[in-house]
């Protein structure tokens, strides 16, 4: 990890609940926050260690969120791409981490005092209202997942977390069809939805002709209906 300094308003825009705030309201927050610098694998926070009274948030990178149960097994929990943020504890809760945050490749990781924070949100409310919207969404995902993994079978799960990462991330076309945005190669999915290696890539096949899977992790669907169709037929069964 590498201290890089503090952050420019650039950097701040870059991040989505900043984006529509005024630049002379986030001129304060410039000595206030921190751009540290992390390279592919190292670790950001530790599961169960206590955190800092900061906002995190993800300027340039990716990161995972894994979770390790009693067993050890580990699931990745989702993927934070640039200019979300992460780590609610930190700012709401007990400060201490539930789950561990990993670089998936080399990243630039933005921080802000939690004072700081609230000093901006006092003169912009509405910052608070798009923190709470954006970890609104991560329990609703969690409570799908969870669902999912006790109630649903294994391609319905699959198919929800490609139509979940269409949502967030987007696609964009080729000429096979809608290529998502994120790579999301077989392990990555496989501990996404609680299966195994091998199980991943026998459902790809399962929805040859639906879902076209490249070296790499590149996701293209040629039809989405007949995906959500799969997804409803399998349900049914």
């Amino acid at each position: 990890m590498i201290v890089k300094g503090c952050a420019s308003l650039a950097q701040l825009k870059q991040i989505s609940v900043f984006q529509d705030v005024p630049k002379i309201e986030l001129e304060s927050l410039v000595t206030r926050s921190y751009v540290r610098e992390y390279q592919r694998g190292e670790i950001v926070i530790q599961e169960g260690d206590r955190i800092s009274a900061q906002l995190h948030a993800l300027i340039i990178g990716t990161l995972e969120i894994k979770k390790t149960a009693d067993s050890g097994k580990e699931t990745l929990v989702r993927l934070i791409p640039p200019g979300e943020i992460f780590a609610a504890p930190a700012i709401f809760g007990n400060g201490i981490s539930p789950a561990t945050v990993i670089c998936q490749i080399d990243s630039q990781i933005l921080t802000i005092d939690r004072d700081a924070l609230l000093q901006a949100i006092s003169q912009s409310p509405e910052i608070s209202l798009r923190i709470l919207e954006v970890f609104n969404q991560r329990l609703q995902q969690l409570h799908n997942t969870v669902h999912g993994l006790i109630s649903e079978r294994a391609i319905v799960r699959l198919i929800r977390l490609i139509q979940y990462y269409r949502d967030r991330d987007g696609s964009y076309t080729v000429a096979e069809g809608d290529c998502l945005n994120i790579k999301l190669p077989y392990y990555q999915i496989a501990r996404s939805i609680g299966i195994t290696y091998e199980e991943c890539v026998r459902m790809f096949k399962k929805l040859k002709g639906i879902a076209i899977y490249k070296r790499g992790g590149t996701i293209i669907i040629k039809n989405w209906k007949q995906l959500e169709n799969a997804s409803n037929t399998s349900s049914q069964k």
